[in-house]
């Protein structure tokens, strides 16, 4: 007898689910003007949701993280002596939150290559967050209470890369 294991079960979010939390951070004189005299933001941070059932923002150490359909793939080592060299592939049909205004990657890239042209975010760091859903602060659980424990900063070896360039940029993607 084969019987499926239900989608409502494999979507059941556990102590040791393992999310991925990302931070874009921009590079000042390139992605926005020195002094940031605009006082725009600098640092983007989201989640996938592909962890955790939910299709709102996480919260880890006071930081909001928000959802946003993005893959990234390519972080396996090998000792063959390469680094990994990721890819990013963003939804570029709205999500990106900046000055309380949900905007593409295309707008978001438009903007930053105001400041320098043609840049497409060439040298902004990549932060690869990844933490236990026991990690995540209360604020995530109902009654603002975290059902696997007390909310703690432990998390996997950050992964920090820099985007050497854009691959493709589409109505529907940036890569």
């Amino acid at each position: 007898l084969d019987m499926a294991i239900p989608i409502s079960e494999l979507q059941t979010l556990t102590p040791v689910a393992i999310l991925e939390l990302f931070e874009l951070e921009l590079v000042e004189g390139t992605h926005y003007a020195t002094g940031n005299p605009s006082n725009v933001q600098t640092v983007f941070r989201f989640h996938s949701g592909t962890s955790m059932n939910t299709n709102s923002n996480i919260v880890w150490q006071t930081n909001t993280y928000e959802r946003f359909a993005i893959a990234a793939e390519g972080f396996e080592k090998s000792g063959k002596g390469q680094i990994p060299r990721p890819t990013l592939t963003m939804s570029n049909l709205g999500g990106v939150t900046r000055s309380g205004v949900v905007i593409t990657v295309t707008d978001l890239l438009l903007i930053i290559n105001l400041t320098t042209p043609q840049n497409d975010l060439i040298n902004a760091k990549v932060t690869r967050r990844q933490v236990l859903a026991s990690s995540l602060d209360a604020v995530n659980f109902p009654n603002n209470t975290n059902p696997f424990g007390t909310p703690n900063n432990n998390e996997l070896p950050q992964e920090i890369f820099f985007i050497d360039r854009k691959m493709n940029e589409s109505r529907e993607t940036v890569s």
